[in-house]
């Protein structure tokens, strides 16, 4: 079977999620999965909006049609929100997927894929999966640095990732350093902005990227997974210009977005009052974590989006002896940042477990170190 798979591919690693609850709990042998918490994957404490649970029942009757393969409902409703026309819009089974449709189009063997370092580690895997050469350039200050990503351009460069808030260090670039960079970009680039987090940002750090459609090559990816609670429905979308869609379309599978998840991201959509009690939720989070950690005395990443980057020593240990205590964090050694930890912001009581249980095995591993 090896000596059949092309040789690209024998150089990609699984991409390795987060832990799911019911792995852990049997892993551990805990009976009641409602012990465990899972701070690890970026995802809303606060679960779905309840007007798009509502809006899923409604439509289960009807699954045993096809779904609408244009989602042409759920891109009216963008439409409308994002003040953008529905040819300019992309339905994708998540932001994931449209990554992927982007390498169809733009990327082949030879090309060059330009990206920070660390960020989302799917850049690093497409990259290699169509066989192009992946060019990192490393964070300055745990923030992407534009000018360095702008010198690694070359006449092979098709496609630059910027997240925007970065993944894992959930930092974020001013609007008016991308407006300047976006300038600079050669013409046979195309920039992928893909700010998954967006809705967290605070509003001087948005920034708007639907004038620049038509200027240059850009396309802005955002998702429903991470503000809206639909992770496990798979769905986001792309804002381009008309052209680009078009293009685009062309690679997208018929029916690459069901139908619950179609009419769960249009009544999410429309709950402000759920986006913003996630938001509420989400800045007393950070703030007990700042709190937190600064207290334990350990650096940590100050941080924009859901989730805050933190050094504790060995990184992997930490994970496992939180993990032994029912607490899931995300370890960075796949990131290349062996030290730290990714936690996402739970509930109050969730975020104050996760302190506890972390001081206590930091001082349990002080105590191996000096018997």
């Amino acid at each position: 079977m090896k000596n059949l798979v092309r040789a690209c591919v024998h150089k990609i690693k699984p991409y390795q999620p987060g832990k799911p609850i019911e792995e852990v709990a049997r892993e551990i042998g805990v009976e009641k999965v409602e012990s465990i918490i899972k701070l690890a994957s970026n995802e809303n404490p606060l679960g779905p909006s309840p007007r798009a649970l509502e809006a899923v029942r409604a439509a289960l009757d009807s699954v045993n049609l096809y779904p609408d393969g244009s989602a042409y409902y759920l891109k009216q409703s963008l439409s409308r929100k994002l003040e953008a026309p529905p040819e300019k819009i992309i339905v994708g089974n998540g932001s994931n997927e449209i990554i992927e449709l982007i390498m169809h189009v733009f990327v082949g063997s030879g090309h060059r894929v330009v990206y920070a370092h660390p960020s989302f580690l799917v850049y690093r895997l497409v990259a290699t999966m169509f066989g192009a050469e992946a060019t990192e350039v490393p964070l300055k200050d745990f923030v992407h640095d534009l000018p360095a990503i702008l010198e690694a351009v070359d006449a092979d460069t098709r496609v630059i990732f910027i997240a925007n808030p970065n993944n894992p260090t959930g930092t974020a670039l001013e609007p008016s350093g991308i407006e300047e960079f976006l300038a600079g970009v050669p013409d046979h680039v195309v920039v992928v902005l893909d700010e998954a987090y967006y809705e967290y940002l605070p509003p001087e750090l948005r920034f708007e990227g639907l004038p620049w459609l038509d200027r240059k090559k850009l396309i802005l990816l955002r998702t429903f997974s991470k503000i809206y609670g639909l992770a496990g429905f798979r769905i986001g979308y792309g804002l381009a210009s008309a052209e680009c869609v078009e293009i685009l379309n062309r690679v997208r599978q018929p029916f690459n977005t069901n139908t619950p998840a179609q009419v769960a991201a249009r009544s999410a959509l429309e709950d402000e009052e759920h986006v913003k009690n996630t938001l509420e939720v989400n800045r007393e989070g950070l703030k007990t974590l700042e709190e937190g950690f600064s207290r334990l005395g350990l650096e940590y990443v100050p941080s924009v989006a859901n989730f805050m980057l933190v050094k504790v020593g060995d990184g992997e240990e930490i994970f496992k002896r939180l993990l032994s205590r029912g607490v899931i964090v995300r370890p960075m050694g796949f990131y290349d940042l062996p030290e730290y930890l990714r936690i996402t912001v739970g509930l109050p009581g969730e975020n104050q477990r996760l302190l506890r249980e972390l001081e206590a095995v930091l001082g349990a591993q002080v105590k191996d170190r000096n018997p």
